[in-house]
């Protein structure tokens, strides 16, 4: 397997995500390599966990989401490729990547929008390809629209 491009994660990525799923800092120290103690950033969340997928589960306006990919392979420019759900917008910045020497890491950003009010009670689907025409590198898109809340009477 020659995948060209990964989404690597480093002990950093991982000790983020224990405090965004309620760890504390001094039971996430004992996991560190590190002697000094290890503080949680303050806004560890998972949306931002620099993982292959892109999952929102309750999209709200704008969101914007960075990654970081690692090159595996030989040198090469990738280009991205969205399919958007349907009534999302999607943008990525950095459409297209090049790298040169194995080991080099580029970031990027993609924005995902509603076009519309929160309608859709269950995940949409979309996706990210970074492609060279040779390796297709793909991220799976899942979100779901925040719920608007409704005012005064309801039907029972």
């Amino acid at each position: 397997m020659k995948p060209g491009l990964v989404y690597d994660l480093t002990t950093n990525d991982y000790l983020n995500f224990l405090c965004a799923i309620g760890y504390n800092d001094s039971v996430i120290s004992l996991f560190s390599e590190s002697s000094v103690p290890y503080k949680c950033p303050k806004s560890a969340n998972l949306v931002h966990f620099n993982y292959p997928s892109f999952t929102i589960p309750s999209l709200s306006g704008t969101v914007t989401l960075t990654r970081t990919l690692k090159n595996v392979g030989s040198p090469s420019t990738y280009k991205a490729q969205v399919r958007a759900p349907s009534g999302i917008s999607v943008s990525v910045e950095l459409d297209k990547l090049t790298v040169d020497s194995i080991g080099q890491e580029k970031s990027f950003q993609l924005t995902i929008k509603s076009k519309k009010a929160g309608v859709a009670k269950n995940y949409m689907f979309g996706k990210l390809t970074w492609t060279d025409g040779v390796h297709y590198v793909r991220s799976p898109l899942w979100l779901r629209l925040q719920q608007q809340k409704h005012r005064g009477w309801s039907i029972r």
